[in-house]
C-alpha cells in the first residue's frame, strides 16, 4: 500500500482505532504521493498562480482562465509514466481518457490533446515497443473520442530507458456561465455514478506511481487500467447535455484512487460528507470488495452531484446517450465519508483526514555532486578550418537527424488533428492554433515544452528556460501567453539530489512566470520516475510545460517556413557574437547542454545560459506585435540545435521555391557556438526586403537587438562569418531533408502498434 509505519500509526491517532482494509485502502490512495503531493507541496507553493484573467487556479480539476467573450479556456496535463513503463498502449491511452475527463470535469468541451514523450535509445528493440505502444494508444484513444492530437515533442535519452515519460495535456473551451466544479454541495442531494461499470483494473494505481519501479513491477500490469474511448465519446456529450440542465450541482472523475478520491475531495472542496452504498455501484466482476470497489481505477466513469428532485433530468440524458448510471448515495453535513455494503458499515473516515490530513515532508536537501563537475567538463574541440565545412555539415545533419530535431510526422500521421475542423496551424510548427468559432477570428496557440539534458545540468535554469521557450514559442504565432500547467518528472524525492534538483526548477519556473507574467493554473508532479537498488537509473529532471496563448487573429499568423526567395533573413535577439565568459563551460556561447553536444558528440556537459528575463520579455512583445502586423513572412523559435538548426528547419518548412538561404553568423568565440549554440530569447524571421526597415523600426522601439543574417536563396543552406568568405555550412536543403523526413521511421524500422 505504499504507507509508511509513522503515516500508519497517524491514521492510528486520527481515527482513534485501527483502520479495516477498506479504510486503509482509502487512506493509502489519498497519503500516496501521487495523490498527496506529500514531497512536493511546500515548494508548489512557492509557484504564481494568480492573475487577473485566472478563473480557476490549483485546487481543481483544471485550471480556467479568461479568453473574453464570455467564453474561457481550461487546462491541464497529466503524467502516465508507470503504466506506460509496462504496458504502453493502454498504459497512454488511458492517459489521455484521464485528462480529457478532468477538463470535462470543469463544464468544458474538450477540443485538443499534446504529448511530451521520453524515451530511452529507439535503437533497443524495447524502446521501440514503448514509443510504438504509445504513440498507438495516444492515437486510438484521442482519434476514437474525436478530440484532435494537435501536438507534443519527443526526446530519447538513456536516462529515460527504463522510465519512459508519458505526459498528456488536454485543451478544452467552455462558457463562462457554464462551467462546473467538482463540489459536493447541498446536503441531501443524490451523488448518481456514471458511464463504464467498476472493475478490478487499475486497483492501486496511484500507489504504483508513486514507488519507484523494480524487477516485480510487471507484476503491477493489473494496476493499469483499461480503456474504452467509445463510452468515452459517449460520456463527452452526456455530461455536457446533463450540465446544461442546470441540475447538476458538482462533477468530477473518477481517475487516480477512484471513488475514493471523487468522494472524498469533491465533499472537502464544499465541506460536506457523503454516505455510499456499494451495493448501487454497478460492477464488471462478481465478489469485489468494499476495498477494491472504493480504490479501483476502471476507466470512463464521472460522479455527479444532483440538485434534489431533479434526478430524472439528468438520468433521462444518460439513458438517451445509452449509458449506465446508478444514485449511490447522499450529500451529508457531517464532514465523513461513509460506505454501505449489504447494509453494514464498510468505512467511516472523516473527510478532512483524507484530504486535509496528508502528510506534508519537507525533504532534505543536497546539490548533486555530479553537478560542478559537468558544468566544469571540457568540451570537444571547435571545428578545425581545414574540416570546414564537412564537419559542420554533419553535425547539422546529425541535430535534424536525431528524435529531438527530426521530422515527427511517423507519430503525427498516426494522429487525427483535424477532427472538429478548428485546427489552424497543424503539428509541427513552434506551437499548434486552433480557432475558437464563437469568438470569430481569435483562437488559441498550445505548445508543451521541456528540456531534460537543461536540467540536469542546471535545473533552475532549465525550467526557467522551458517556460521562456513555451512563451516563445506561442509569441512566435502573435499569441499572448495565458498561463501554464506542468507536468513535474523527477526521481525519488527521498533522496536528496532529487529533492534539490526538484526544489530549484520550482524556483526557476516561478522566477520565469513571475517575469513572463504567466500564471501557473495546476500541475502535475510525478516522482519515484527511477528504478531501484544502488545500480538504479533515474530520469533527467524533466519539468514539461504546457502553455496556451490567446490569438487575436487565427488567420494572420505567420508561417514557420521561409517563404519567397529574396526575403530578408534575421535574428531578433541576441547574436551571441563574441561568445562570453560565463561559470562553466558552453555558457556563454549556448553549448552547454545543447543538442548539438548531444547529436553529434555523445555529451551531456557544460552549464546552459542563463534567461535574462527583462530581454526575453521585450523580444516576446516585439516578435507578437510583428507577427500581428502581416509584415514577417515567417517567424521560428531557436532553441533546440541552435541559430543554424533553426534556420535548416525553416527551410525544410519552406514555401516551394523557398527552401534554402545564404546567411552570415556572427564573428567572434568559437564556430560551433555561433552555428549551433542554444542562447535564449532568438527569433528567426524572413520579411520582404522593402519591409525590413519596419522590421528594424519595431525593435529598436523596444530596446531589442536585431541583426539581418541574408536571404531566402533556394536549394542550399550557405553560412559565413560575418565579413568572411570560408563556407562554414553549405550543404543541400534535399540532402538534409532526407536525412530529417525518414530519420524516426527510419529508428522504428516502420513499426506501428
Amino acid at each position: 500500500m505504499g504507507l509508511k509505519d509513522a503515516e500508519y500509526e497517524r491514521i492510528v491517532d486520527i481515527l482513534g482505532r485501527h483502520p479495516n482494509l477498506a479504510e486503509l485502502g482509502m487512506f493509502a490512495v489519498l497519503w500516496s504521493e501521487h495523490c498527496g503531493y506529500k514531497h512536493s507541496k511546500l515548494a508548489l507553493r512557492r509557484l504564481p498562480t494568480g492573475g487577473w484573467r485566472v478563473v480557476q487556479g490549483p485546487g481543481e480539476n483544471a485550471g480556467i482562465v479568461d479568453i473574453g467573450g464570455g467564453w474561457a479556456v481550461c487546462w491541464k496535463a497529466e503524467s502516465h509514466n508507470h503504466p506506460s513503463a509496462i504496458e504502453p498502449f493502454q498504459g497512454a491511452a488511458t492517459g489521455v481518457g484521464g485528462i480529457v475527463r478532468d477538463i470535462l470535469a470543469m463544464g468544458a468541451r474538450p477540443v485538443a490533446v499534446l504529448d511530451s514523450l521520453r524515451f530511452g535509445d529507439p535503437a533497443e528493440p524495447r524502446v521501440r515497443y514503448l514509443i510504438s505502444g504509445v504513440v498507438g494508444g495516444i492515437a486510438a484513444y484521442g482519434n476514437c473520442i474525436g478530440v484532435p492530437t494537435v501536438g507534443g515533442e519527443l526526446a530519447c535519452d538513456d536516462s529515460y530507458r527504463d522510465n519512459c515519460l508519458v505526459n498528456v495535456m488536454c485543451v478544452g473551451v467552455a462558457r463562462r456561465d457554464r462551467l462546473a466544479r467538482g463540489v459536493a454541495a447541498g446536503p441531501g442531494n443524490p451523488v448518481l455514478l456514471a458511464g463504464n461499470r467498476t472493475g478490478r483494473d487499475g486497483i492501486h494505481g496511484c500507489t504504483f506511481a508513486s514507488e519507484e519501479l523494480g524487477e516485480r513491477s510487471q507484476e503491477r500490469r493489473p494496476a493499469v487500467q483499461v480503456g474504452d474511448p467509445f463510452i468515452e465519446k459517449l460520456l463527452i456529450e452526456a455530461c455536457l447535455e446533463a450540465l446544461g440542465t442546470g441540475a447538476v450541482v458538482g462533477l468530477n472523475d473518477l481517475g487516480a484512487a477512484g471513488l475514493t478520491s471523487a468522494c472524498a475531495e469533491t465533499a472537502a472542496r464544499a465541506g460536506t460528507g457523503m454516505d455510499i452504498d456499494l451495493d448501487r455501484v454497478k460492477r464488471r466482476e462478481p465478489g469485489m470488495s468494499p476495498y477494491e470497489v472504493m480504490i479501483s481505477e476502471s476507466q470512463e466513469r464521472m460522479l455527479l452531484i444532483v440538485e434534489r428532485g431533479r434526478e430524472a433530468e439528468v438520468t433521462a440524458v444518460f439513458d438517451r446517450w445509452g449509458l449506465e448510471w446508478a444514485e449511490i448515495g447522499r450529500v451529508t453535513d457531517d464532514g465523513v465519508l461513509r460506505v454501505r455494503e449489504g447494509g453494514s458499515l464498510a468505512a467511516e473516515v472523516p473527510v478532512a483526514a483524507l484530504t486535509r490530513d496528508v502528510p506534508v515532508y519537507d525533504p532534505v536537501v543536497e546539490e548533486p555532486p555530479y553537478l560542478r563537475r559537468a558544468w566544469r567538463a571540457p568540451l570537444p574541440g571547435d571545428f578545425a578550418q581545414g574540416e570546414l565545412p564537412g564537419a559542420a555539415n554533419r553535425a547539422l545533419t546529425a541535430i535534424l537527424a536525431s528524435p529531438e530535431g527530426c521530422a515527427k510526422d511517423w507519430i503525427f500521421s498516426q494522429y487525427d488533428h483535424m477532427v472538429q475542423v478548428n485546427t489552424v496551424v497543424t503539428p509541427g510548427a513552434d506551437a499548434a492554433v486552433l480557432r475558437v468559432k464563437e469568438l470569430g477570428p481569435a483562437g488559441l496557440a498550445v505548445t508543451t515544452d521541456g528540456n531534460g539534458r537543461l536540467c540536469y545540468l542546471d535545473p533552475r535554469r532549465g525550467a526557467a528556460l522551458a517556460v521562456a521557450e513555451a512563451a516563445r514559442n506561442v509569441s512566435c504565432l502573435g499569441a499572448e501567453p495565458l498561463g501554464i500547467t506542468n507536468c513535474l518528472n523527477f526521481g525519488n524525492p527521498e533522496k536528496p539530489h532529487v529533492s534539490w534538483q526538484f526544489a530549484a526548477a520550482v524556483d526557476g519556473m516561478a522566477a520565469a512566470c513571475r517575469a513572463l507574467d504567466v500564471p501557473v493554473t495546476g500541475g502535475n508532479v510525478s516522482f519515484y520516475n527511477e528504478t531501484e537498488g544502488a545500480a538504479g537509473r533515474r530520469v533527467h529532471p524533466t519539468p514539461v510545460i504546457g502553455l496556451v496563448g490567446l490569438v487575436a487573429d487565427v488567420t494572420r499568423c505567420p508561417k514557420a517556413g521561409f517563404q519567397a526567395p529574396g526575403d530578408v533573413v534575421g535574428l531578433i535577439g541576441p547574436d551571441g557574437a563574441g561568445g562570453g565568459a560565463g561559470d562553466g563551460a558552453g555558457d556563454g556561447d549556448g553549448l552547454g547542454g545543447s543538442l548539438y553536444l548531444y547529436a553529434a558528440h555523445g555529451l551531456v556537459a557544460g552549464r546552459p545560459a542563463a534567461v535574462d528575463f527583462d530581454l526575453e520579455r521585450r523580444v516576446q512583445d516585439a516578435t507578437r506585435e510583428l507577427a500581428r502586423s502581416g509584415i514577417l513572412a515567417s517567424c521560428h523559435d531557436c532553441s533546440e540545435g541552435g541559430l543554424l538548426a533553426a534556420i535548416a528547419e525553416c527551410c525544410l518548412l519552406a514555401a516551394p521555391g523557398a527552401g534554402g538561404a545564404e546567411v552570415e553568423v556572427p564573428a567572434g568565440g568559437r564556430v560551433d557556438g555561433a552555428l549551433y549554440g542554444e542562447l535564449p530569447s532568438r527569433v528567426v524571421v524572413s520579411a520582404a526586403a522593402g519591409d525590413w526597415p519596419r522590421v528594424e523600426a519595431a525593435c529598436a522601439a523596444r530596446g531589442v537587438p536585431v541583426r539581418r543574417l541574408g536571404r531566402v536563396a533556394p536549394g542550399r543552406i550557405v553560412a559565413r562569418r560575418a565579413g568572411g568568405t570560408q563556407a562554414l555550412v553549405d550543404v543541400a536543403t534535399g540532402e538534409l531533408r532526407a536525412a530529417w523526413a525518414g530519420a524516426l521511421e527510419s529508428l522504428m524500422g516502420g513499426a506501428r502498434q
